[in-house]
């Protein structure tokens, strides 16, 4: 075959699918690991970038901001709703702050932010209108064009959607076949699958996966622990996402009546994926400190993902040098089911020896390590 995609989640389901949209022979091997990132993910999708963005990653977040949009279009019109919508966003904060309200209509009205649509502000009191667990006392900004999307739901559409366009499924762990010179495809289990080009879209696992041939990739995993409440007899499917800007904390609604909470940021837990007292009472303290009204909500349940991380908080996207046979496309923290699709669609194109049509030099998988923590790994969004 011509490309085998390792890693099930949201990058390498849609690596998978522009693949094999493209005709290209492809297979999917997936560990379909506990605590898969897309699976647990909060869903906010928030992809336009902000003026300090290093001018690199802006050209990338605006072609992402662009593509989303339209890849969930075409999944629903093929048939294969990804549980994307456009719910709008709120960015809110205590009375007397205007959440950035400048700087976000400025963004707004530049061309290449029209998927941003409307910036509106709003008066203390107001959010509440739109998201009624909001304390009277917030005012805050109101986002047209911000969406949520089901991680699982997404998953699932595109890689449906790929098995209809010839892609091939093996379900187990993969090991790179790697002769010393190059990477020529994947052990699962006994059977060796040889391809010109394997694509790592493992996630927090991806480091593993590449040990065997000498790169330390540097991807690590960060354990979040997302809550999931239920409000019996609140309609919740059109509530917006709301970030709360004091304390960089978000949270979503779900039909037919969920609130899920932005989770814990563990970067020392590795892949320990048990629901911890420690990191449900943050859960549960910050919720109520932020929504009092949550008091009276029943708590469904926690989901313990792991992010996959980063040294200085960007991706990992692109061919690695002296790895010939690979694309690495992984390292997008919290933000994965932001960027995911996007990511994947790249490395589809690194995989064709296509030009990515996007600049990836601040993204080089293999570049110099720094303890700097950044965003992406960072927040509490998913």
């Amino acid at each position: 075959m011509d490309v085998i995609v390792v890693g099930g989640g949201i990058v390498g389901t849609s690596a998978a699918f522009h693949l094999a949209g493209k005709g290209v022979s492809t297979a999917l091997v997936d560990a379909a690991h506990a605590g898969q990132a897309t699976a647990a993910g909060t869903g906010i999708v928030f992809p336009w970038p902000f003026p300090w963005d290093d001018p690199r990653e802006q050209e990338f977040k605006l072609r992402a901001a662009e593509h989303y949009p339209r890849l969930m279009a075409e999944l629903a019109e093929d048939g294969h709703p990804a549980g994307y919508e456009v719910v709008g966003g709120l960015s809110v904060d205590r009375e007397g702050d205007d959440s950035g309200f400048d700087l976000l209509d400025t963004l707004s009205r530049r061309p290449e932010f029209s998927t941003m649509g409307r910036v509106e502000r709003l008066a203390p009191g107001e959010p509440r209108a739109h998201f009624p667990l909001i304390p009277e006392d917030y005012g805050g900004v109101y986002i047209e064009g911000m969406a949520r999307v089901n991680g699982r739901t997404a998953r699932s559409a595109l890689f449906d959607a790929a098995e209809e366009r010839g892609l091939r499924y093996f379900k187990g762990d993969a090991r790179l076949l790697w002769n010393g010179h190059r990477v020529t495809g994947v052990r699962v289990g006994t059977e060796d699958l040889e391809a010109d080009t394997v694509i790592v879209a493992a996630g927090a696992w991806s480091t593993e996966l590449l040990a065997v041939t000498g790169v330390d990739l540097g991807v690590h995993p960060i354990r979040g622990q997302m809550t999931h409440f239920s409000l019996p007899g609140r309609d919740t499917r059109s509530w917006p996402v709301v970030r709360f800007g004091e304390r960089d904390y978000y949270v979503s609604a779900a039909a037919p009546d969920r609130v899920v909470t932005g989770g814990t940021v563990e970067p020392e837990a590795g892949f320990d994926r048990r629901v911890t007292a420690s990191g449900l009472l943050e859960n549960l303290s910050t919720a109520l400190e932020v929504l009092p009204e949550l008091g009276e909500a029943t708590v469904v349940e926690t989901r313990v993902g792991f992010r996959p991380g980063t040294h200085d908080g960007r991706l990992s996207l692109g061919p690695i040098e002296r790895l010939p046979g690979v694309v690495v496309a992984t390292g997008a923290g919290s933000q994965g089911l932001t960027f995911g699709p996007f990511q994947g669609l790249v490395a589809a194109r690194l995989a064709m020896g296509r030009d990515p049509g996007v600049d990836l030099s601040a993204f080089v998988p293999d570049r110099a390590q720094s303890p700097t923590w950044g965003r992406p790994g960072g927040t509490r969004q998913g």
